[in-house]
């Protein structure tokens, strides 16, 4: 959720939904953000098989907390996009009343973000998926302790910016993140250009079957 600025004006002071800006722009960077909702469906469904021959509880948790997090994505997602036909359709209405509707859809849009990615991504991406790559060795367990830390911070850095111990996006919740950050990044670059460790998980998934055994035997 990186394009909420620089548009004409801020979301801060709400410029774009009663000035000037690129509509264009805003439905740019919605296209964005339905591609990281459709990523983290399809990472959790690619992963669940998988996970699930370690913890058939943990891997259905892990693939309902993506879900969960989408949602709240897309209920931001849709808020911003709503503050774009506010201003097509200004007209002859009372800006201020635009404004004020405009700032209650922001509201919305910082809020879900502030529990999608800031609260459940970190415990889903952070301490479940963590726990289930450290107990399943598929990756360097030194790796899953990224996730292990970074989901609790992560869900630290919510409350604090929940009761007003710091603004959200300021340097604390930014060390906040910083370890499921790393985490996220790591992990994605590690299966990429390595895949999966050697573990009893990928030793069962590529044993022959009775009908390749028997096959062979024939």
């Amino acid at each position: 959720m990186l394009f909420v600025d620089g548009l004409g004006g801020t979301w801060s002071d709400l410029g774009f939904s009663v000035g000037a800006g690129s509509d264009t722009s805003v439905y740019f960077g919605a296209i964005l953000e339905f591609g990281v909702i459709a990523t983290n469906i399809a990472t959790a469904v690619f992963l669940y098989p998988i996970l699930r021959r370690q913890s058939e509880i943990g891997a259905l948790g892990y693939v309902i907390a993506r879900v969960v997090e989408c949602a709240f994505i897309m209920a931001g997602l849709l808020s911003l996009l709503t503050v774009v036909t506010l201003r097509q359709d200004l007209g002859a209405a009372d800006p201020g009343s635009v404004f004020g509707a405009g700032s209650s859809l922001v509201a919305t849009y910082e809020w879900a973000f502030l529990f999608g990615p800031g609260l459940i991504a970190g415990i889903g991406n952070g301490l479940i998926l963590g726990y289930l790559m450290y107990r399943s060795g598929l990756v360097p367990r030194r790796m899953a302790v990224l996730g292990l830390i970074g989901g609790p911070l992560l869900a630290v850095g919510f409350v604090g910016v929940l009761f007003g111990a710091f603004d959200a996006g300021s340097g604390w919740q930014a060390a906040a993140t910083a370890f499921e950050f790393v985490w996220e990044l790591s992990l994605g670059v590690y299966l990429v250009v390595k895949g999966f460790r050697r573990s009893s998980i990928t030793e069962e998934i590529n044993a022959p079957t009775y009908a390749e055994r028997a096959l062979a035997s024939a």
